[in-house]
């Protein structure tokens, strides 16, 4: 069957759905709309007026980014394949545009300001980076497993990337991506050592920039032992640990905490798991966790069953996508709990913001729609061969005259 057959087949196909990812993420959605209406009716009103303002418009964000991820499910896969190069352009256009036009917010400039939306151009690198570095290594399998080149090609590219990301600054997400382009790497085959090599080489530089300004090495000593300077860098944290201490077991119950009420800095975006282990206690945030657990699961799943039916492409992207999720999730809770030093990166789906909902929201629709399709060919292919099978009924011999 040729391309376009395959293609005029799985447009015309209904596609099944991965309850158990689609559930996890509604279920996220849903939660991270509660908290954020709960931790931001007291700075809402303070600073607008209007105790559901930041509410209002992360309702509109969730609706976009479903309508987002709708929209994704119905874009073919080979349409991402082709434009690989054309996003990951757009992308560093991006990333070297902010640093230009873009808004500074608490020293950084990490947005691009559309009218009513403040775009953040991280989110929109990850997507892009996530969608080439899938054609590239299906493209050069066997140069990935085997040659240094292979392997280090896709890397500079993410370094570029990340040297755009330090400038703005915002070391969170160049974490993230970086973590997410060895984790596609080394899931595609490519040599361990390397990994291990290059990793060391990774550690070490990321300790000498730590060291080199004295702000980030006051970060790592405050994340250390936030209560040694509890009112000045070691602050957030320390509220962050109160709103834990504070929930216990059970919480102090939806809208109850006492954090939220000007303590804890970024209630609503990036410190929102505090608030919601404050209000819901250990069973609410371990009951987050499992839903994060079982999204990353299912989008592994998702990757491994196309991988197995010879979809590279598809395969790599799901991977990318349970990296880059599981990758901001432990970042951000890690930072919650003071795993982590401070870091500007927020919640998957949870947290306050619109560029990180929609964005979410499209990688949501890729794992849905790659799933839709391998299940598609999946019955087209048994349907072919049961036709191939059928026995040819021949015409009856005419009776003897």
């Amino acid at each position: 069957m040729g391309l376009k057959t395959w293609e005029q087949r799985l447009s015309t196909e209904h596609h099944v759905v991965d309850g158990w990812l689609l559930c996890s993420a509604i279920a996220l959605l849903t939660i991270g709309w509660i908290m954020v209406t709960s931790a931001s009716t007291e700075i809402a009103t303070s600073q607008t007026g209007n105790a559901y303002y930041y509410s209002i418009r992360h309702g509109i964000y969730v609706l976009i980014a479903a309508s987002a991820a709708f929209i994704t499910m119905r874009v073919p896969m080979t349409w991402w394949r082709r434009n690989g190069p054309t996003l990951l352009l757009i992308a560093a256009i991006l990333l070297a545009a902010v640093l230009i036009v873009g808004r500074e917010v608490n020293g950084s400039r990490r947005w691009i300001s559309l009218g009513p939306i403040n775009l953040q151009t991280s989110e929109v690198a990850k997507l892009c980076l996530v969608v080439y570095l899938s054609g590239y290594i299906e493209r050069h399998l066997t140069r990935v497993r085997h040659t240094w080149w292979g392997f280090l090609a896709p890397l500079c590219l993410t370094f570029g990337l990340g040297a755009l990301l330090i400038m703005e600054p915002d070391y969170g997400a160049t974490v993230v991506l970086l973590s997410t382009t060895m984790g596609v790497l080394l899931l595609a085959g490519a040599s361990l050592w390397r990994f291990v090599l290059l990793s060391g080489g990774v550690i070490a530089l990321g300790a000498m920039m730590a060291v080199a300004e004295p702000y980030r090495m006051q970060r790592i000593t405050s994340f250390l032992d936030p209560w040694a300077n509890q009112y000045g860098s070691g602050y957030q944290l320390t509220q962050a640990l109160i709103a834990f201490g504070r929930g216990g077991w059970e919480g102090l119950g939806l809208g109850n905490s006492v954090q939220k009420l000007f303590y804890l800095p970024e209630a609503h975006t990036d410190f929102v798991f505090s608030v919601l282990a404050e209000e819901l206690g250990m069973a609410g945030a371990v009951g987050v966790v499992a839903l994060f657990g079982v999204l990353i699961y299912r989008a592994f799943v998702v990757g491994r069953t196309a991988e197995t039916s010879k979809r590279l492409f598809s395969a790599y992207v799901c991977y990318g996508v349970g990296l880059i999720f599981a990758a901001q999730a432990f970042v951000n809770i890690a930072v919650n709990v003071g795993f982590l030093p401070t870091k500007g990166l927020t919640l998957p789906l949870l947290s306050y913001g619109g560029s990180s909902l929609i964005i979410s929201g499209i990688m949501v629709g890729l794992l849905l729609r790659v799933d839709g399709e391998t299940r598609a060919r999946k019955r087209i292919a048994e349907d072919v061969k049961r036709r191939n099978q059928r026995p040819v009924k021949r015409a009856p011999r005419e009776a003897s005259q």
